[in-house]
């Protein structure tokens, strides 16, 4: 934006300070001047005469005073509103190195508390949080590109063979063709889901999480059956306000993790929503192998996988739990990982329960 150029901040509170001394000053020999002029000592009569030898007398000293005290004000102001603005000078500086890229500056305002270390504070947590999202959308975007471009290599692998075996059989390539598409595809639509929830641009309507825990469920239970996992599903009603096509997503995604990651042929993933504190609580569990407590803390991250990119029939493209954390920020929720101690993992997602759930 285009503005006209104007009296710096420092050069305004030096007009300020010397203007408000000047007119104190003219405020006091005024009263001084009152006072003489209406009761001057008997003595003083012989030398002062009339109002006009009073003026002779003060007036020399009275300009005397109010030049000294705009020098003084106009000099003390500078330096006064120098010193009360070095702090910002600071900030300034942080700013402009923030809009060059520089999010690693600190500005680390020294001194006892006020407004402007309370800004600089403010604003050095700004810069730490903006430098976390940066570099967490580096990692994203490096991730992203390596997981596209693993099938669409593929792809053209599994093309040039055919190009120099045209004998080779085309309907197993045209099948493998097929599955390495759909793993793009699912990747892709989850990129987009998880962009869509990120961004926070959906309609919030009446939601209750256990009809969508029961759903996620009934879904996935044909996938259950074929990995010989059991699904249980249980709890009360947990009305929130949100998208309801998100929130499903969620629940899914979490369902699916938790079959996935499991102890083919006999595990078990318990599915339970409950209202706690004015908070709709969904909790996933799972069996499986254990899990360190390390590893859970990172398994939200995108791409993140517990089995170390161990691919399988159904590994899913490592954005399930990001999805469900980002889907749970997105509705200002929680979303917390737990090993369980006899093996698999705890994921309790906290929304903020509708304030009004008898609303149709």
């Amino acid at each position: 934006m285009d503005r006209q150029p104007g009296l710096s901040v420092r050069l305004k509170l030096t007009l300020s300070y010397a203007g408000f001394l000047v007119f104190a000053g003219f405020v006091l020999l005024a009263v001084m001047w009152i006072s003489l002029l209406y009761r001057v000592h008997p003595g003083l009569i012989v030398v002062v005469e009339s109002h006009r030898a009073l003026l002779r007398q003060f007036g020399p000293t009275t300009l005397f005073v109010m030049v000294f005290l705009l020098l003084f004000g106009l000099i003390g102001g500078w330096f006064l509103a120098g010193r009360m603005l070095a702090p910002l000078t600071h900030i300034t500086d942080a700013t402009r190195r923030a809009a060059e890229g520089s999010l690693s500056h600190r500005i680390r305002l020294p001194g006892p508390t006020d407004e402007f270390r309370e800004l600089a504070d403010a604003f050095d947590t700004m810069l730490a949080r903006l430098e976390a999202h940066d570099a967490e959308q580096q990692r994203f975007a490096a991730n992203a590109s390596h997981e596209l471009r693993t099938p669409l290599a593929i792809s053209q692998t599994l093309l040039d063979v055919a190009r120099r075996d045209p004998g080779h059989d085309h309907g197993e390539l045209i099948e493998r063709l097929h599955t390495v598409n759909a793993r793009a595809i699912d990747l892709t639509e989850a990129l987009l889901v998880l962009s869509r929830a990120d961004r926070g641009s959906f309609r919030r309507e009446p939601v209750d999480l256990s009809l969508l825990a029961e759903e996620a469920a009934e879904t996935l239970l044909p996938f259950a059956e074929k990995r010989g996992v059991a699904i249980e599903v249980s709890g009360r009603a947990a009305p929130v306000l949100g998208s309801q096509p998100l929130l499903l997503q969620l629940a899914t995604n979490l369902v699916h993790n938790a079959v996935v990651h499991n102890l083919p042929g006999r595990g078990t993933v318990w599915v339970a929503t409950d209202v706690r504190d004015a908070g709709a609580v969904l909790t996933v569990e799972n069996t499986g192998e254990r899990i360190d407590p390390g590893l859970a803390a990172t398994l939200t991250e995108p791409f993140r996988r517990g089995t170390d990119r161990v691919r399988t029939d159904h590994a899913g493209v490592g954005l399930g739990l990001a999805i469900a954390q980002t889907i749970a920020h997105a509705h200002g929720g929680t979303i917390a990982l737990d090993p369980r101690p006899a093996g698999g993992l705890r994921v309790v997602v906290t929304l903020p329960a509708d304030p009004d759930p008898a609303r149709p």
